[in-house]
């Protein structure tokens, strides 16, 4: 008898929100495997209801248990290394610039690629997914990733090899690991789902609290080569073991992730510019806070800390903004509110930085509504373009953030090169700190209109 597929069940955009990365995979359907054939045919033979499908499914979600929460930790530790190692890459950065390998705008390029492979792949890796499933996924993205930090050791002195190493190679572990460890968690998890994936991203500004703060420890005792390894050598001893242990409960099926049509509407256009201007900016400071911590004359040490304390404060911004949403604002509200803060922090509390205290404050509020934009972007879609548009819609923003990712903080660091370089102390990034926050403050703007469109009465929660 063949098997009937089901697809999850819909998110209100009420209902706690889990990470942006997470929805993009959580909101496809799901096609049952061999072994739970039982949950999705009907005893009678006769054709299920979407309803009556989609009650089966959510019913053989666990929510809970031993194997779930096995889960979770594996995947909290893929993403310790997926996240972690991505936005600590301006620690490496500043030692490489400090050689003279390259400018900053080039090496930040290749720290923009391994992060802007998630949104390149994302489609092909979801289609892999269905093909391979979770575990072998996993194991070959981790193999990418060490490998690409191996053999990076390797080309601390050639910059086309760093760009095929510890860019391209890497990305491709990224993207890969990423799609394992947004899609299992949400298998296993229905009423404590917001919960579970919280875990998962939390670890992964654990993980840049971290690595930010062993690999300045690393580059300043081992030198630049001999941290790359050890963090290849550490992805495969940790990395292989969690992945062989992910297993995912169903299939993802394959279906159409584009409608052109939605671009023939003024809302979703909004918010496909809206997030991806708003990406831009985003990358800016982890990349660029250590070699601003020299021209300040701090240590690199303490450079490293504000890396940490910006992935820090991104985990906690992922948790309070869904707080926000639900309880005290709504999600475009909420979303108006942190690009606003983004922009704010960028064209007021960074330019006025001229010592550590200062940078430290920036550095929290930054990264704290960083992390929030994440978090609210699948509520705001859901919000505004419903649950029946939410998957293609919110899979087509994430493609958008391509550019943002790739180029924001290569610019950032043509704009520092063209008015001084880092040997000009800190007026030289003022330029960059204007642009970036100009274009966080066009992407509130864009959300502003969105939102009074919706609603004049600016005191309405939504």
């Amino acid at each position: 008898m063949a098997t009937k597929t089901a697809p999850t069940a819909p998110v209100d955009a009420g209902t706690e929100a889990p990470q942006a990365e997470v929805d993009i995979v959580e909101m496809a359907a799901f096609r049952s495997t061999p072994s739970d054939t039982r949950l999705t045919e009907p005893i009678s033979g006769e054709p299920q209801s979407e309803a009556t499908a989609e009650a089966n499914l959510t019913d053989a979600i666990p929510d809970g248990g031993p194997e779930a929460w096995t889960m979770i930790a594996c995947c909290t530790l893929l993403c310790f290394w997926f996240v972690g190692t991505s936005y600590s890459w301006g620690v490496l950065q500043a030692a490489l610039v400090d050689r003279g390998l390259a400018p900053a705008s080039t090496l930040a390029f290749v720290g923009s690629i391994a992060i802007a492979m998630l949104a390149v792949l994302a489609m092909l890796n979801s289609r892999g997914l269905s093909i391979i499933g979770a575990r072998a996924m996993g194991m070959v993205g981790v193999c990418f990733m060490a490998f690409g930090q191996i053999l990076a050791s390797f080309a601390t002195h050639n910059i086309a090899g760093l760009f095929m190493t510890a860019g391209v190679m890497m990305g491709i572990g990224v993207s890969q690991c990423f799609m394992v460890a947004s899609i299992t968690p949400v298998q296993y998890f229905t009423t404590k789902r917001g919960t579970a994936v919280g875990i998962v991203y939390a670890g992964g500004g654990l993980g840049g609290a971290i690595i930010s703060l062993s690999l300045e420890a690393g580059v300043r005792n081992l030198g630049v080569e001999w941290t790359f390894r050890l963090v290849g050598f550490l992805m495969l001893a940790t990395g292989l073991p969690a992945a062989y242990f992910v297993k995912e409960r169903f299939t993802v099926m394959r279906k159409q992730f584009v409608d052109w049509s939605l671009f023939k509407q003024f809302d979703f256009n909004i918010l496909f510019l809206a997030g991806a201007l708003g990406t831009f900016p985003l990358i800016v400071p982890p990349f660029f806070l250590p070699l601003y911590a020299q021209s300040l004359h701090l240590s690199a040490s303490l450079g490293a800390v504000l890396v940490c304390v910006w992935n820090f404060s991104s985990a906690i911004g992922r948790i309070f903004t869904g707080v926000c949403s639900d309880r005290l604002f709504g999600p475009l509200n909420t979303l108006f509110l942190i690009l606003s803060l983004i922009a704010l922090s960028l064209l007021v509390i960074w330019p006025a930085s001229t010592s550590f205290g200062p940078v430290l404050v920036f550095t929290f509020v930054n990264g704290a509504a960083s992390g929030g934009f994440f978090a609210i972007m699948p509520t705001v879609v859901g919000s505004v373009m419903g649950t029946q548009h939410m998957a293609v819609a919110f899979g087509m923003i994430v493609s958008g953030w391509v550019g943002g990712y790739l180029a924001g903080a290569p610019i950032a660091g043509y704009l520092l090169a063209a008015f001084g370089g880092t040997g000009h102390g800190i007026s030289a990034y003022r330029p960059a700190m204007f642009w970036a926050g100009g274009i966080a403050a066009v992407a509130a703007a864009l959300i502003g209109i969105l939102r009074v469109r919706k609603s004049p009465h600016l005191t309405i929660r939504m």
